[in-house]
């Protein structure tokens, strides 16, 4: 029934300006047109990314949002650092880790936070 259908990547965050600025300003998302409700979509690629204001918002411990980005891992995992962007550290056995990039059986993949603990990775593919 949804195989055709387009997902979303959908984030809580506490504060929206201060989602705002991190999304828009470390990150580069431009946002589709505002409204007066607490939420922002910023469309990406083919898809969007979903950000409202919630009171459980920093409560999902796990990747929230997978970006696709090719073979730029380490190039945007570096221009991201540069923007002041932290990037995580996880015991992941079997991996090789270069900079901020794990590596395993040919995935390359990044992990970071937004403001609220919101889990990013950037990965190959």
């Amino acid at each position: 029934m949804l195989k055709a259908k387009e997902p979303r990547a959908t984030v809580a965050v506490s504060d929206l300006a201060k989602a705002r600025a991190f999304y828009e300003g470390k990150l580069g998302l431009v946002p589709k047109a505002l409204t007066d409700m607490p939420m922002a979509i910023y469309p990406c690629g083919l898809g969007a990314l979903f950000v409202y204001e919630s009171d459980t918002a920093g409560s999902n411990r796990a990747t929230a949002v997978t970006w696709i980005v090719g073979d730029e891992v380490a190039e945007l995992a570096a221009g991201l650092a540069a923007k002041g962007v932290a990037f995580e550290s996880y015991d992941m056995p079997g991996s090789t880790k270069d900079g901020d990039v794990y590596t395993m059986e040919g995935i390359s993949v990044a992990w970071f936070k937004d403001p609220d603990g919101n889990i990013h990775a950037i990965v190959n593919g």
